[in-house]
């Protein structure tokens, strides 16, 4: 399942919405630029690493920050072009509607602070891990988790793609974002290099953390 968009009107324009993906494009092409080398580099030293992080020391090379700040570099860094454009069109769907309820401050901290608690869910399964860990995609589950606390009968207008069968689907968030979150859970015992526990923390932290806010009403 592929979301194209949401039927979900929102009443002011997205600036960090907008800002966080057009921050994450560049710093990926910037990431590009470097070479392949360089870039594997980069990932080390601005990844989120759990053992340098467990036990604060920065394994070669040296990190850009020191390993606790790495909880927020790495919420900036991507692996690969179809990781970018995940993440980036699951955070332009879903991400302008949680800011205009929440307001483009309190979304902001909204977005690093579950990205951050979506990293320690990660870390707390996998504290001895050597393997860094990057992408938007645990703060980005916190938009999804607090979408599916506000709007679970906001429409997400889907691709649905198997082999040969292709059509363009209505479905309620809160039965595709149940899916999205079923299918963490069932994928985390898989690993395969993704951070199942992050998305499947930062989904939780999200949808509580959205119930304590109390955001504002939208405006009719």
């Amino acid at each position: 399942m592929i979301p194209l968009k949401d039927d979900n009107p929102t009443y002011s324009y997205p600036y960090v919405t907008v800002g966080l993906i057009t921050m994450n494009t560049l710093i990926f092409l910037f990431q590009l630029l470097l070479g392949p080398e360089r870039f594997a580099i980069f990932v080390l030293i601005t990844g989120a690493i759990p053992y340098e992080i467990v036990n604060l020391v920065d394994i070669y090379p040296e990190d850009l920050v020191p390993p606790p700040f790495t909880l927020l570099t790495a919420m900036f860094v991507h692996g690969g072009l179809f990781h970018l454009l995940g993440n980036m069109l699951y955070l332009w769907i879903f991400g302008d509607n949680i800011e205009d309820r929440l307001g483009h401050l309190r979304f902001l901290i909204f977005y690093l602070f579950t990205g951050v608690m979506a990293s320690l869910a990660h870390i707390l399964i996998n504290p001895g891990s050597t393997v860094p860990m990057i992408g938007a995609s645990g703060a980005i589950a916190g938009i999804l988790g607090a979408y599916f606390v506000l709007f679970p009968r906001a429409g997400v207008i889907t691709l649905l793609w198997f082999f040969f069968f292709i059509e363009i689907v209505r479905i309620p968030a809160l039965v595709f974002l149940g899916l999205w979150f079923a299918f963490q859970l069932l994928s985390s015992g898989l690993g395969g290099g993704i951070a199942w526990y992050a998305h499947i923390g930062g989904f939780i932290v999200g949808a509580i953390l959205i119930l304590l806010v109390r955001p504002r009403r939208g405006r009719r």
